[in-house]
């Protein structure tokens, strides 16, 4: 697990390979955390819930569906966008940037969570 730097709080991102997020279609997106080991992907695995991603991107957690791929260490996450893709009101066509919310939540040592900033 990658070390702490200089005390501050690890968020999901700075455990993570990476943390993304794509389009899933012109109505979906998706969210992507890649654990680079199987301690990391637990922390991962406990840390994204269908109560957390939809607080975070104000979308019913029924609508959430969430793929665990443990072989992979891989966390994906795919909801209703809440603008489709190219419309008037679409300011990231590629939803490139929805994934900030995910990675900056703060992981405990026992996996529970805080907002960063």
């Amino acid at each position: 697990m990658p070390a702490e730097t200089n005390g501050a709080p690890r968020t999901l991102g700075d455990l993570a390979l990476e943390v993304r997020s794509k389009n899933a279609g012109p109505f979906w997106m998706t969210l992507e955390a890649f654990m680079p080991d199987d301690q990391t992907y637990r922390i991962a695995d406990a840390l994204i819930t269908v109560e957390l991603i939809g607080e975070l991107y104000h979308v019913p957690p029924g609508s959430v569906q969430i793929f665990r791929i443990p072989d992979l260490r891989v966390v994906k996450v795919s909801f209703p966008r809440p603008i489709t893709q190219g419309s008037l009101h679409d300011r990231d066509m590629h939803a490139g940037q929805h994934h900030v919310p995910l990675a900056n939540i703060v992981c405990s040592d026992r996996s529970t969570t805080t907002r960063s900033g």
